[in-house]
């Protein structure tokens, strides 16, 4: 394995070879399995342009010789820093085929988090969009080639000039080898050696909360089992036409089960041409689109929407909540809006996903986080002292298993930290575990420690949910003096609806909850902070809070 990274141990790796888990094959061959069982059927629609399996396979097949014919080689980092669409696509298998890891960055980090990338990763090249209005990503990745001497390489989707090159041209490139060679196939004409099964395929970034993400190094044996098992949880065949909405390099549209997942059971992907409502609902009457990916604020927004009922959504069987918790009353809303299967996918980049399963109750769709998706996956629920507490209480979740790391990428002090000694990953999300299913009630920095009294924010979120004025909320810890932390919600309003403090207290404690859970302070907002990944950072909302206190107590003070 590639140095730096923690590989299984061996009596683990041969038990999940052994049990079918690992199948010895590529995320490569993956596709070429589905594209020889239906080679003419549509595998990638963005826009009007489509591409069927057979030409996702050749096209990336001639990309791959053409990233060969630019100096890269297996084994090699690139940053992968494109946006949604077939060219992303294109490209990654393209990389995978050719044996070179991309890491896989968004369209929303820049030049410091890249800068960073480079060099912990050893990165070679720098994969960026076409230039946007907004945004000059060539001119960035200039820069940080500039900064960093090992980047021997810019690719751009767009457009290129000198010192650049078009992924077009490298494509161009492979087909002229093709042709030259009287082949089917450009990959014939110059042997590029099968990628390794046990090797890692890609790097995907660790949604950390403090500090730089870590890499987390997948291995095709790994990947192809998440992305596949995902799949079959969900349902995902042959009939299948998932809308990618969400940025395609990040874990959970990526292959969990999103795109891979719908190509290894030979269904559609559509690629959204944005991610709101007016933009979305169209796609799905359109495309007859069957499953749809989102995360919480988007969920927020699209039930708020205006676009029901515009356009024929009676295509739509399975609608996926992940990246964060959505609350109850948010996915009873889903089904009662959208009239589909609601599923709830809770797990991390790091490797354990956790699903609801396709017929389940209500009782579970609407409050429990799912259970694991494989059979091989090993969970405990542990207290601080790293002791597994009873089932149904409330404690830290830990896993191993066939998809989930040993352990980061050239980072030696967060595995201790992020690891116990007999390999299982800490995920530092708090739950309680019942009948196998999962409830999770928060991240170790999201329970609120009101003097002692711990307060879950996604419990009072789901109160404060049910107020008619509200859209969307996001409860965080503020300091205070005297009892160390109390509770401050962050609500975004209906249109036109205003809400005061006293209004909502007066809500909640008709819903007959604790006094001490009760929020202590509300902030009414437009927005609120993102990550590239879609999720809410509560962090940004936690320090936002704490220097608005502090603004306050000095003022306070100069009266």
């Amino acid at each position: 394995m590639l140095a730096g990274c923690v590989p299984w141990p061996e009596a683990f790796a041969r038990r999940y070879r052994e049990r079918g888990y690992w199948r010895g094959i590529s995320l490569f061959e993956m596709l070429r399995e589905s594209a020889a069982r239906t080679p003419a059927k549509i595998a990638l629609i963005d826009g009007e342009r489509r591409l069927s399996y057979a030409e996702l396979v050749s096209e990336s097949e001639d990309l791959a010789v053409g990233l060969h014919a630019l100096g890269l080689r297996p084994m090699e980092r690139v940053i992968f820093q494109f946006s949604n669409g077939l060219e992303l696509m294109l490209a990654f298998f393209a990389l995978l085929r050719a044996g070179v890891i991309p890491v896989m960055a968004l369209p929303a980090h820049r030049s410091g988090e890249i800068g960073h990338w480079v060099e912990h990763a050893g990165a070679v090249a720098h994969f960026v969009p076409a230039a946007t209005p907004k945004f000059d990503y060539v001119a960035m990745a200039r820069a940080v080639a500039a900064d960093h001497a090992r980047i021997r390489y810019i690719v751009t989707a767009g457009q290129a000039d000198v010192g650049v090159t078009a992924l077009e041209a490298l494509r161009a490139i492979g087909r002229s080898s093709g042709r030259t060679s009287g082949r089917q196939s450009s990959a014939a004409s110059i042997p590029l050696p099968e990628p390794a099964a046990d090797e890692v395929a890609l790097m995907l970034l660790s949604g950390g909360t403090t500090g730089m993400p870590k890499l987390i190094p997948r291995t095709h044996d790994d990947y192809v089992y998440n992305a596949t098992q995902t799949g079959t949880t969900a349902g995902f065949g042959p009939d299948t036409v998932f809308l990618a909405v969400l940025p395609m390099a990040h874990n959970y549209t990526l292959a969990c089960p999103g795109v891979l997942g719908a190509l290894a059971h030979g269904g559609t992907v559509v690629i959204a041409e944005g991610t709101a409502a007016d933009t979305v609902f169209p796609a799905i009457a359109r495309e007859r689109v069957t499953v749809v990916a989102a995360t919480v604020p988007l969920v927020a927004k699209w039930l708020d929407s205006d676009q029901f009922g515009r356009h024929d959504l009676s295509s739509l069987e399975m609608f996926i909540n992940g990246g964060a918790k959505l609350a109850p009353e948010l996915r009873r809303r889903v089904e009662e809006r959208f009239q589909c299967e609601y599923q709830e996918n809770f797990g991390t980049g790091e490797g354990l996903i956790n699903m609801t399963r396709i017929g389940d109750p209500h009782s579970l769709r609407y409050l429990s986080s799912g259970r694991p998706v494989s059979e091989a996956d090993e969970i405990k629920v542990i207290d601080e002292s790293g002791n597994e507490v009873p089932e149904g209480q409330i404690g830290e979740l830990v896993v191993r298993g066939p998809y989930t790391i040993r352990g980061y990428y050239r980072a030696e002090r967060a595995n201790r930290d992020a690891f116990t000694d007999d390999g299982f990953y800490r995920m530092g999300d708090m739950v309680r575990v019942v009948d196998g299913y999962i409830y999770l009630e928060g991240r170790r920095k999201d329970l609120i420690n009101r003097g002692g009294e711990k307060i879950s924010c996604e419990e009072v979120e789901n109160y404060i949910l049910a107020h008619p004025k509200v859209m969307s909320v996001c409860v965080v810890a503020m300091p205070d003096a005297t009892f160390g932390e109390k509770a401050c919600a962050f609500a975004i309003l209906r249109e036109g609806c205003a809400l005061t403090q006293e209004e909502l207290i007066a809500f909640l404690q008709g819903r007959d909850i604790a006094r001490f859970k009760l929020p202590e302070r509300l902030e009414i907002v437009n927005e609120f902070p993102i990550s590239p990944a879609g999720k809410i950072l509560r962090r940004e909302l936690r320090a936002r809070i704490a220097q608005q206190l502090q603004c306050e107590q000095v003022l306070k003070g100069r009266v």
